[in-house]
């Protein structure tokens, strides 16, 4: 799943997502209301775990703003604020669920994955093109049904192909969502990680421009 952290305490936030990471979900993290609204606009996220205190912008701007624009995502609120009236007003405005800090990581990683199967049930979990799908709760990637054996990191770029298969995702983007799963220097590695991938897709039977490369911006999936 792609999730986005909104929260100003990078004591909390980088763990937070190094922890999300580790559940192999893709990341972001903003640490202001109005720079999580900006992602958001540009990107869809499965999940928002937001903030109530932020400078600026409060988050509970941010959900009011987020369910007035019709946004999908669903917003899990964590904070320290634990009165009722902070609880009943996020709720009205649109949030889905609630965690008070200090929290223990393994249970909101539970409330990630009960609102993840509360907005997607069982659609949604496996992203396909043509025959090439990933599971994206065990991390199973198959083309045409015989299974790629792929590492983390290609298997974190194969799924930002599969999400936007449609569009060209630069080597730049593309490094800054899955630097996280491993030690990469630069952009420059994502080109050994496409190949890597090609060959592996070859292997299982594509053709060798299931993934294209778009001179001077980027990579995308061919048609399917």
């Amino acid at each position: 799943m792609r999730i986005l952290v909104v929260e100003d305490d990078a004591r909390i936030a980088d763990p937070l997502a190094a922890a999300l990471r580790s559940q192999r979900h893709t990341v972001d993290v903003a640490s202001t209301g109005e720079h999580g609204l900006e992602l958001i606009e540009g990107c869809e996220y499965e999940v928002v775990v937001l903030d109530l205190m932020l400078p600026g912008m409060s988050g509970l701007e941010v959900c009011r703003t987020l369910r007035r624009r019709g946004t999908p995502s669903k917003v899990l609120i964590v904070t320290a604020r634990d009165s009722i009236g902070d609880k009943v007003a996020a709720l009205d405005e649109g949030a889905d669920d609630y965690v008070v800090k200090p929290f223990d990581s393994s249970e909101l990683l539970a409330r990630v994955r009960a609102l993840s199967r509360r907005e997607f049930g069982l659609r949604g979990i496996t992203l396909r093109h043509g025959s090439l799908e990933l599971d994206q709760t065990s991390g199973e990637a198959r083309y045409e049904g015989r299974q790629l054996e792929l590492t983390r990191t290609e298997c974190a770029i194969l799924e930002l192909l599969l999400r936007y298969p449609t569009r060209v995702l630069s080597a730049d983007l593309l490094h800054s969502r899955v630097a996280p799963f491993e030690r990469m220097g630069d952009s420059g590695s994502i080109k050994s990680h496409i190949a890597n991938l090609r060959k592996k897709l070859r292997t299982a039977g594509a053709r060798s421009s299931t993934i294209v490369t778009v001179h001077g911006f980027g990579y995308r999936l061919a048609d399917a």
